[in-house]
């Protein structure tokens, strides 16, 4: 992108170089992986980056071997007055000279805005630098937490000068919310590099002895209760009893709930396997015979992404943004539904026109997707908008 028409702006006068600052929280996830992409199209752009996230996540996701500036600052996931005050301070270190800050998530969205509004002279006076604030998730939390973030989450709106949803619900919100301006900003899952396994060399890394006839069901995914790991236990009893071999359900991911998902899968002896934290999903994806996503909601699902870049067959719950990601290119369940979820896993499995069909369906839909370089693209021409207006 030509960027000439936005350096007679609020860029840097000396250099003519458009200054970006990228915000990221803790425990961001795929939220990260996509904030690298952006970080690393823009500075090929020309742009100067500076990326602002908890320390730990540059060992992650390689923030500092972008080309950005990567400036190191405490956002936790949960609010703290001393540690929120750390942070806001260290967010006016790094706005200093920026032409536009663009915040990943409600808690940077937050601190971004509360760091911008307290750098001018005079308490609450806010410099006119642009803030942009993407939506990467709903709000899924109950009880208090849930009113707690609903409040942030209407200030965050209301706060923005642009809000980019993940996903159509995602903007939708936002507007509602009283949002200035919100639009569609998608998420393109950074593709994953080619396995070096055939099907039958990674199905045979996977299976143990005696196994090698059963069908593999792939779910990849931290273990947090929004994923939905809990129904999807409950959907692999409808693979019990039918003909053929069982087929074996292979969870991909860490985090909390691990030791109650063992537990529950030893209990009730469920024809499922947790395999941990895992490096290698290209040999996972070509084991696979279908993947399955469980989640109480998604916005641009990576993993659904990966499955259908990969030709891998994908059984989903109808949630958030996924139905307009992968249109007729997958089988929806309803969610919240795991006998539907684990019916059609079933079905599918046994219907080897069907399975043929979504593995052709699946590359064919993922090319009407916008890649990393179109999503860089359109957030550049978003930031030369802001920044000629301010």
């Amino acid at each position: 992108m030509d960027l000439s028409s936005v350096r007679s702006g609020a860029v840097d006068r000396e250099t003519g170089q458009l200054h970006v600052v990228l915000v990221l929280s803790a425990g961001s996830g795929g939220i990260g992986a996509h904030v690298r992409s952006l970080a690393q199209g823009l500075t090929a752009h020309g742009v100067k980056v500076t990326l602002c996230a908890p320390a730990d996540s540059d060992r992650l996701f390689g923030f500092s071997r972008t080309g950005a500036v990567f400036h190191p600052v405490e956002i936790t996931a949960t609010s703290g007055a001393r540690s929120d005050a750390t942070a806001i301070g260290e967010l006016r270190r790094a706005f200093t000279g920026a032409d536009l800050v663009h915040a990943h998530g409600l808690r940077a969205g937050l601190l971004s805005d509360l760091a911008l509004r307290t750098a001018g002279r005079l308490p609450g006076l806010r410099p006119q630098t642009p803030l942009v604030v993407t939506f990467h998730h709903a709000l899924l939390a109950t009880g208090l937490e849930r009113r707690l973030q609903r409040l942030m989450e209407r200030r965050v709106a209301r706060a923005a000068d642009l809000v980019l949803g993940a996903s159509s619900d995602l903007v939708a919100r936002a507007r509602e919310l009283g949002a200035t301006d919100a639009r569609l900003g998608p998420v393109a899952a950074p593709p994953l590099a080619p396995g070096e396994l055939s099907h039958e060399q990674a199905r045979a890394a996977l299976l143990g002895p005696g196994e090698s006839g059963r069908p593999l069901v792939l779910a990849i995914g931290r273990l947090v209760p929004h994923k939905g790991f809990g129904q999807l236990l409950e959907a692999s009893r409808e693979l019990l009893g039918g003909p053929g071999p069982v087929p074996l359900v292979l969870l991909a991911g860490d985090g909390p709930e691990a030791a109650e998902l063992r537990e529950r899968i030893a209990a009730e002896q469920l024809p499922v396997r947790l395999l941990g934290h895992r490096t290698d999903v290209p040999e996972l994806l070509a084991a696979a015979d279908a993947v399955v996503i469980s989640s109480r909601w998604e916005a641009r699902s990576a993993v659904a992404q990966e499955a259908l870049r990969a030709g891998v067959p994908l059984v989903a719950a109808a949630v958030g943004g996924i139905p307009e990601l992968v249109g007729d290119a997958a089988v929806l369940v309803p969610a919240g539904d795991p006998a539907a979820l684990g019916g059609a896993v079933r079905a599918l499995l046994a219907d080897p026109q069907r399975l043929a069909a979504l593995s052709k369906a699946g590359p064919a839909q993922a090319e009407t997707w916008p890649d990393e370089a179109a999503t860089v693209a359109q957030v550049l021409s978003t930031y030369d908008e802001l920044v000629q207006h301010a």
